[in-house]
């Protein structure tokens, strides 16, 4: 349940209550807005939600039916803004994060991020370690690559997100990046969701494949019980009977969520289509739709690239693209960031 204070509650109120809470066995989640401080109580107990009501302080209990608790709109009205330096995802900009599919080699990160930061992203993407299918295929370059993800964002004034795939990793992890991403894959790997709620870091959570909005609500939930309410939602694309692209991408599921949550949501229309001339009106339309984050993968040499080269933009086609977001998401209130050549005009 969720137990709204009055706006005139003191501390020593508010406390009362989670006192009270705690000894009846709820874990206590709060959440501080601009006017009313929100107490979400979580678990399985079967009390008379009047005897929370009366106590001083209250302004009202809701009892929330869904599943999720802290991740539902009822627990937070407003929508969470996530800032990280002087990047805010959830805000009125729209932030682009970009980079190759796989860390290749120092040189080809170090291009790609020249590039990316110059059209106006604000994060770099890239994958130290792949999930990969085959077991023959490039796993990443590990440590080594997100050093040199690490290097090349310090460079270029980047945030750097990259996906983790096991929670022995997450040590190493913190060390290098600013948002860990959980993959499509490992949606539903909940002693890694439960790990990655015990840090202080933002993460990235990419809905599976075969995942229904409320499942993947619910493996934030996992995360958010954990203490670390720094979630972003990611719609990747779905499976479906469709063959022509890589998935389904669900755009309707982004105002769905924004509905249904208050976590920001991202879109990552590369993985999504799996190909190049697919991801700019995908990535357009996500804007349009109300994604507050974009991940695009953007390579040098796509043709020659170790992983998903079909799929990642040229330089000049994410500069284009870039171009046009800006114009959509000042026609929906947003705005994305200008490149260099933009902010000097």
């Amino acid at each position: 349940m969720v137990i709204v204070m009055e706006e005139t509650a003191t501390e020593e109120q508010i406390s009362g209550v989670i006192d009270k809470l705690v000894r009846l066995g709820f874990d206590i989640h709060r959440s501080t807005g601009v006017r009313h401080t929100v107490l979400g109580a979580v678990g399985e107990h079967d009390i008379d939600w009047r005897d929370i009501e009366l106590l001083e302080g209250v302004k009202e209990v809701l009892r929330i039916t869904a599943p999720y608790k802290l991740a539902s709109k009822s627990f937070k009205a407003d929508g969470t803004k996530i800032k990280i330096k002087d990047v805010v995802i959830g805000g009125r900009e729209v932030v682009v994060m970009a980079g190759p599919c796989t860390v290749e080699s120092r040189d080809q990160v170090m291009a790609i991020a020249e590039i990316v930061s110059r059209s106006g992203a604000k994060v770099l993407r890239g994958g130290a370690f792949k999930p990969r299918t085959s077991p023959y295929s490039f796993q990443g370059l590990g440590e080594e690559g997100l050093k040199y993800l690490r290097q090349a964002a310090d460079r270029h004034d980047l945030l750097v997100v990259s996906e983790v795939m096991e929670p022995s990793q997450i040590p190493l992890f913190i060390r290098y990046v600013d948002i860990l991403q959980i993959g499509a894959r490992n949606m539903q790997n909940f002693n890694l969701l439960r790990e990655v709620g015990r840090i202080n870091k933002p993460v990235l959570l990419k809905r599976g494949p075969a995942a229904t909005i409320e499942e993947t609500l619910l493996a934030a939930e996992y995360i958010m019980s954990g203490g670390n309410h720094e979630v972003i939602l990611c719609e990747r694309g779905i499976r479906t009977f469709e063959p022509y692209l890589r998935n389904t991408f669900d755009i309707s599921a982004i105002p769905v969520f924004k509905k249904l949550s208050h976590l920001p949501v991202a879109a990552d229309p590369s993985h999504a289509t799996g190909r190049r001339d697919k991801v700019a009106p995908v990535a357009q339309a996500a804007v349009a739709a109300g994604a507050d984050a974009l991940l695009i993968e953007v390579h040098n040499d796509p043709d020659n690239a170790l992983c998903d080269g079909a799929q990642s933009l040229l330089p000049e086609q994410f500069e284009q693209l870039m171009h046009r977001l800006r114009l959509i998401a000042e026609a929906v209130d947003r705005e994305v960031a200008p490149g260099v050549e933009e902010a000097v005009r």
